[in-house]
């Protein structure tokens, strides 16, 4: 499973876009309805998307199998925990956000609240 950081966001971002031409990269979020509310990321470059992890398994046919997707949480390991889902079932170009939303607001976006 290939992870980034938040700070390497633009980069996995601009080699997503090579990849997939044409496919607008997606971050999917995969937090908890009421952890959006809370705190969540302002689209810039990408498509953002959510989804509860619970519900991934019934919606993940919602998803482009060639689209690039970047999953982020909390702190990494519910993203992780889809990412090697969505790769079992066929998708290639998914990566986990490691430290989640909580590195987020650290290293890309100090606006974003820590919870």
């Amino acid at each position: 499973m290939q992870s980034i950081h938040p700070a390497q966001l633009d980069e996995w971002l601009e080699q997503a876009r090579q990849a997939a031409p044409g496919k607008a990269p997606v971050v999917l979020d995969v937090r908890e309805p009421w952890e959006l509310q809370t705190a969540s990321v302002k689209p810039d470059g990408f498509e953002l998307l959510a989804m509860p992890m619970r519900s991934v398994p019934a919606r993940y046919l919602e998803l482009d199998r060639h689209q690039p997707i970047a999953c982020l949480c909390h702190h990494g390991a519910r993203s992780a925990q889809v990412v090697h889902f969505l790769m079992n079932q066929g998708f290639d170009q998914v990566v986990n956000i490691h430290g989640g939303i909580n590195a987020w607001s650290h290293e890309r976006d100090t606006t974003v609240p820590r919870y």
